[in-house]
């Protein structure tokens, strides 16, 4: 099959997250147009970028007060923005910035001032409703408010529209198809390393939910409801009886999750199915960590395929190299580490940059993306130099998607390893010296507590 019929199958399946081409203004083109997000030109993907960035920042200034005034503060106006070189002094907000949010009815008015647009009617219930409460009349009313969090406990709070969630949801599972092309295909089944999506609004959840458009049947790590309260107990310290309790069960339950998945495979593979592994690294790693005590092994070959994200600790002060995760993965499931891919994403945008199977470096889908690598100054540094990764999301129409992260990159001009053209990061992202640590695997590790060394 070639990648173009490929594409089209995959296509099919998506066809509800995409709108009608009729609606299409340059967000979309920059989006849906490209039939491989990391093979455009780099003349026509810089092209596509510029008028999705542009828009938006036309937008979010027109019809963001918060946002308007910041860009006065700064000096900075839409005028100020007329090629892509011009595209870097667009303002910036700190992802800090998402978590300095209120309690109460006035966390109701922050979401309301961080949206850019027309809110729909919200009814929230009491006089001091708790973050869940509120989280959920925002989402009973057609929004997708979906929060995050760090090792300290504070949570990252964004808001998106049905448009947003769904560009979202398609620029993620588009830059994994292109990727894996062909070993993906919609008759694997899928296990989710990941809480249930329909379950939650943690974005570490909620993200997966188109990979059951594109899977045939698929199981979750996490079947249960997990609200920020529940994330509060699962991060902090455990003091307290409730905490305790709380990760005492999460303690007994990570056990039976990695029989589960162990069964799964069992399973799948005894009925010569394909499968996809998706989500927490550190998941998989106590899975094929049990599998290596038993002396066993599988040999999936192609039939197999690994997509994690969201961080590579094992413990509290333990990172899990990638390399020997992925020898690990073939030695015990048999899957080649072309088919073991990691994928970098956040909260806070709709940005997702995959790693291909060549190389391992970190693309960036650069036709809807301006990415930035910034010194302590928060000043743009070239291409090769270490320092703190920001960007410039075209697709973003909720909320200005224009970030400053903490975390540590290295931006390359093309990838040293396989032939696409863009931007890449080296592989390796960490954390800004610091700064608390954070990512969708480091949720889940904490939800299920795995006792690594037992």
């Amino acid at each position: 099959m070639g990648y173009a019929e490929y594409i089209s199958e995959f296509e099919t399946l998506v066809s509800r997250y995409v709108p009608e081409r009729s609606s299409w203004g340059p967000p979309e083109q920059a989006l849906y147009g490209p039939t491989d997000p990391y093979r455009v030109p780099t003349e026509e993907a810089n092209d596509l970028c510029f008028k999705a960035v542009k828009f938006q920042f036309d937008r979010h200034y027109h019809h963001n007060r918060m946002y308007h005034d910041f860009c006065q503060e700064a000096g900075v106006g839409p005028e100020d923005i007329k090629a892509y070189e011009d595209l870097s002094k667009i303002p910036l907000i700190p992802n800090e910035f998402f978590k300095d949010c209120p309690t109460g009815k006035d966390f109701a008015l922050w979401l309301g001032n961080l949206y850019t647009g027309e809110l729909p009617q919200i009814r929230i219930k009491g006089t001091n409703p708790s973050a869940d409460q509120v989280v959920s009349a925002f989402n009973d009313a057609g929004l997708f408010v979906l929060f995050s969090s760090g090792t300290g406990g504070r949570h990252t709070f964004t808001p998106r529209d049905k448009r947003s969630f769904d560009m979202n949801e398609y620029a993620m599972a588009k830059g994994v198809a292109a990727m894996f092309c062909p070993t993906w295909n919609p008759r694997m089944n899928g296990y989710l390393l990941l809480p249930n999506p329909f379950k939650t609004n943690l974005f570490a959840g909620k993200l997966a939910t188109i990979f059951y458009d594109i899977m045939n049947e698929v199981e979750s790590a996490v079947d249960r409801k997990i609200d920020t309260e529940l994330i509060r107990l699962t991060m902090g310290d455990g003091k307290g009886v409730k905490g305790r309790m709380i990760k005492y069960i999460s303690k007994k339950r990570s056990r039976k999750t990695i029989d589960d998945i162990i069964s799964w495979i069992e399973q799948n593979d005894k009925e010569g199915k394909g499968m996809a592994f998706v989500g927490a690294p550190f998941l998989l790693f106590s899975t094929i960590k049990k599998l290596k005590e038993q002396g066993r092994s599988f040999d999936l070959g192609d039939r197999g395929a690994v997509l994690t994200g969201g961080g590579w600790k094992l413990h509290e002060d333990q990172r899990m190299p990638e390399s020997e995760f992925r020898k690990d993965v073939e030695s015990v499931l048999g899957i080649k580490p072309k088919n073991v891919i990691d994928l970098y994403g956040m909260v806070e945008g709709n940005v997702w940059l995959t790693q291909c199977p060549e190389g391992h470096y970190l693309h960036i889908p650069n036709c809807y993306v301006y990415p930035m690598v910034l010194d302590d100054s928060y000043r743009p540094l070239g291409y090769g130099k270490l320092g703190r990764f920001a960007f410039l999301d075209g697709t973003m129409y909720s909320y200005p998607g224009f970030i400053i992260t903490n975390d540590r990159v290295r931006l390359l001009e093309r990838c040293p390893v396989c032939g696409r053209p863009g931007p890449v990061l080296e592989p390796g992202v960490t954390r800004v010296p610091g700064k608390e640590s954070r990512g969708c695997a480091e949720e889940v590790r904490k939800i299920i507590s795995v006792d690594m060394k037992r």
